[in-house]
């Protein structure tokens, strides 16, 4: 299961089908910041929205059928067991405020030796990601020492809205919605929507590595 955060808290969550349909969900790639509250995503994304809650529903009966259906197969062999967020993903090393200068997000990510940091309200819900890649879109460097654009906020740099992941979500499914993002790392979010931590390629690749009869369809 998947959820979006912005700067109003969240704003979507359901499966990796419904949030594929959802307008601009995989348009953060490219960093932008918020204006202000209730920009985070077009009007049409109430359609979603309607249609995720209508089908709630199907989607519980269908979930029951299948079951029973898989069950009356009673395969030969036994599957593997699937890999879920919470096995292999790691507690961040570093959290930023949208109120940070880029100049301090920088100077911290150099310090902590990450490339990315998830961005915290200072009630602890998640409101964005930054990476270096984000920053040096404001960011003058000269060599490697950053001269100017440090002034600043996070907030005009950060991805915002945010995909988030719940720590019982598929890894196969959290891969694809890191290919088709193009982000490095997705945050894991609890039911309060908190930051529970956060997965990343590389926790992906040394899952598989760890596990290789690991079947990786999507």
């Amino acid at each position: 299961m998947f959820s979006i955060h912005g700067v109003t808290g969240q704003i979507f969550r359901g499966s990796l089908e419904h949030l594929i349909e959802v307008p601009g969900a995989f348009a953060a790639r490219h960093g932008r910041g918020v204006g202000r509250e209730g920009e985070e995503l077009g009007a049409e994304f109430e359609l979603v929205r309607r249609r995720v809650a209508d089908e709630q529903d199907k989607d519980q009966r269908y979930a029951q059928a299948a079951a029973a259906y898989a069950q009356a197969l009673q395969p030969k062999t036994q599957r593997e067991s699937v890999r879920h967020a919470y096995q292999v993903m790691s507690r961040p090393e570093l959290t930023l405020s949208a109120e940070d200068s880029v100049g301090t997000a920088w100077r911290r990510l150099v310090a902590h030796r990450v490339r990315q940091a998830p961005v915290l309200e200072t009630v602890g819900g998640i409101v964005g990601m930054v990476s270096e890649r984000e920053l040096l879109t404001v960011i003058d460097l000269e060599d490697t020492t950053p001269t100017g654009g440090l002034e600043r906020r996070v907030q005009e740099v950060m991805v915002s809205p945010v995909v988030c992941a719940d720590p019982v979500t598929d890894i196969r499914r959290i891969a694809r919605v890191l290919l088709e993002t193009g982000l490095t790392a997705l945050p894991v979010v609890d039911d309060g929507g908190r930051l529970a931590g956060i997965i990343s390629r590389g926790d992906i690749l040394r899952a598989v590595l760890s596990d290789p009869p690991l079947s990786l369809w999507i």
